[in-house]
């Protein structure tokens, strides 16, 4: 079993994990993408013990949606998303790109399809670059 790290974009939140997620998805309903404000969230679940927290505690913000089960957590410095406990009190949801390197487990599947941003289908058909466009 493998430790990962994790952080916010300032770095003033940090915190470790074990490498033992139970699911992975992405979530393309309305409220996910007004959290993340991108076309859909990225969820890593765990149990609730799997985190230490390292630094920043202090720094981390918990938002939950008022008459729904949907929460976020966020660094109060930068505005990153951190992880969080489920409402339910039985998971740990980690934004997968609050960690600093890569989970074994990979995305399982797309939930709430229906609510999917209008555009982004066409934005995976979009030209890539590797850097910004000149």
């Amino acid at each position: 079993m493998s430790v990962l790290l994790g952080s916010c974009l300032c770095s003033k939140v940090s915190f470790e994990c074990n490498d033992e997620f139970e699911q992975f998805h992405l979530c393309h309903c309305i409220q996910c993408q007004k959290v993340t404000g991108s076309a859909h969230a990225s969820n890593l679940f765990t149990s609730p013990q799997n985190i230490k927290w390292l630094t920043g505690l202090e720094f981390v913000k918990r938002f939950d949606v008022p008459g729904r089960t949907i929460s976020t957590a966020f660094c109060t410095e930068c505005g990153s998303a951190v992880p969080y406990l489920s409402l339910s009190g039985e998971a740990l949801i980690f934004p997968a790109g609050s960690l600093d390197s890569t989970a074994t487990l990979m995305p399982q599947d797309n939930i709430f399809c229906s609510e999917k941003a209008k555009w982004y289908d066409d934005a995976l058909k979009a030209i890539q670059f590797n850097e910004f466009p000149e």
